[in-house]
């Protein structure tokens, strides 16, 4: 997926994109056939998911740096940010991310845009505050590698074919308690409408589950494959690791209403806004543990001592 750019190639990261993707895929086409079976407005449900689509894919660089009060700074207003940037697009031969600042004391950074060449590359005041410049590097060398891989613009698509499964599923699940559904309020022998009412809501339940963890596991590989090429790219994963524990302690001093307003962009973000503590909860994380990640970077950065 980076063979264009100085990122290591991961296969690994491929594979799942492509996996997650058909079997998301696949999930749709069941939760279609389902609602035709049942007779939903399956041709309304298509043009609102295809609404979702467009707007997502083409607005969402627009619509998370709104979201995040960030804007767009020139050479001129952020010159220590631009030159750390164009030295990692460099040394990665990659076009240049639109680079902008969000205006918000939670430590973090992400990218976005549905291609290299309409990417953004967003930090926070608070971790330009805290980081050295070294370690800033790192972490921007860590989103630039999900600009590479393509994968925002994948975790975009497979979150588009995740809405539009749930909203084939809630139209059955409406289009049966309404009576729009062939079994309907039929007392001629027929179940009764309230086991065919909830048969039609655990089905849309397993679809969200499935969609659901689906991404969630593949937001997880890709915050540990961005973390493995960032790392490879400035050639020095300690960077990565001290940037992981700066960042990862302070946010958890910021006050926790202002992490909910941002935990929507968890999936994007360099480290979450808020984590889960219990292994049950990390099935649900769009990140992996940090001892995770940091065991990765130590591995890492012995390989690459013993290799020089």
């Amino acid at each position: 997926m980076s063979r264009n750019t100085k990122f290591q190639v991961d296969h690994g990261l491929t594979a799942r994109m492509v996996t997650t993707m058909f079997l998301l895929g696949l999930v749709y086409a069941v939760a279609v056939a389902a609602a035709l079976v049942a007779g939903a407005q399956i041709m309304l449900v298509v043009v609102i998911a295809a609404v979702f689509l467009v707007v997502q894919f083409f607005f969402s660089d627009r619509i998370a740096l709104w979201s995040m009060k960030g804007e767009i700074v020139s050479p001129a207003q952020a010159p220590q940010l631009h030159a750390i940037v164009d030295r990692l697009c460099a040394l990665a031969n990659m076009p240049k991310p639109k680079v902008a600042i969000a205006r918000s004391d939670m430590p973090n950074a992400f990218a976005t845009g549905r291609s290299q060449k309409a990417a953004v590359l967003c930090v926070t005041s608070g971790i330009m505050r805290r980081l050295s410049p070294e370690e800033l590097e790192a972490v921007l060398a860590h989103e630039l590698s999900h600009v590479a891989h393509r994968d925002v613009a994948v975790m975009t698509i497979a979150s588009f074919l995740g809405i539009l499964a749930g909203l084939v599923t809630r139209m059955l699940t409406w289009g049966v308690i309404l009576g729009g559904g062939r079994g309907g309020r039929n007392n001629q022998g027929g179940s009764p409408l309230i086991v065919v009412e909830l048969a039609a809501l655990a089905f849309a339940a397993v679809i969200y589950a499935i969609s659901f963890l689906l991404i969630r596991a593949l937001s997880r590989y890709r915050e540990l494959a961005a973390d493995r090429s960032g790392a490879i790219l400035i050639g020095q994963p300690r960077l990565l690791a001290n940037a992981l524990v700066k960042v990862t302690g302070d946010i958890g001093r910021i006050p926790t209403r202002d992490l909910r307003t941002a935990q929507a962009f968890n999936a994007f973000f360099f480290a979450p806004a808020l984590t889960q503590g219990n292994s049950v909860a990390n099935l649900f994380a769009t990140h992996p543990r940090l001892e995770v990640r940091l065991e990765q970077l130590a591995k890492l950065e012995a390989a690459m001592g013993h290799a020089s």
